[in-house]
């Protein structure tokens, strides 16, 4: 058990960037994003056992793990009708020009749907198309053409 848990914690130090930015891109909120990364985090410890992989599909398969994490609870919190407490948490320094730009990225990439966010994810992450097509379960294609109308939607889009 114990080397399970080394083994574990291991993998969680060198891909928590990973899993740290899916959640975030599912939620601004501090308290929420904790909430999402520590879900993910029960869910590849409970998958890990039944992974049969090398090093290089464990990274997709936890891009999975998280994905569908967040995508699941996204379902959910849309399901259920809440009122935000506080909106007044700001990232970025909003008196700099990349922060006022990286806001609005992630102030639209939020308005997508989450199967959209999930693709400008993994594209923002430099990965390959022939990779987020693997990690989606969608042709390398399907990605190029949804990457294409996802960049039309999101300039059409208003603040």
């Amino acid at each position: 058990m114990e080397k399970k848990q080394e083994s574990f914690e291991r993998l969680v130090r060198s891909n928590k960037d990973t899993i740290y930015t899916v959640c975030y891109m599912f939620s601004k909120d501090e308290d929420e994003v904790a909430d999402l990364f520590q879900e993910t985090l029960i869910n590849i410890w409970k998958g890990l056992s039944s992974f049969s992989g090398n090093d290089g599909a464990l990274r997709g398969w936890i891009y999975r793990v998280a994905l569908n994490t967040c995508i699941s609870l996204d379902r959910k919190k849309r399901l259920r009708n809440t009122i935000p407490l506080t909106m007044d948490v700001n990232l970025f320094d909003p008196a700099e020009e990349r922060a006022l730009c990286a806001d609005q990225l992630h102030r639209r990439i939020c308005k997508l749907q989450p199967f959209d966010r999930a693709i400008v994810l993994l594209w923002l992450e430099d990965l390959p198309y022939e990779e987020i097509g693997q990690i989606l379960g969608i042709s390398t294609k399907n990605v190029s053409v949804r990457l294409v109308r996802i960049r039309e939607q999101m300039k059409k889009m208003n603040e």
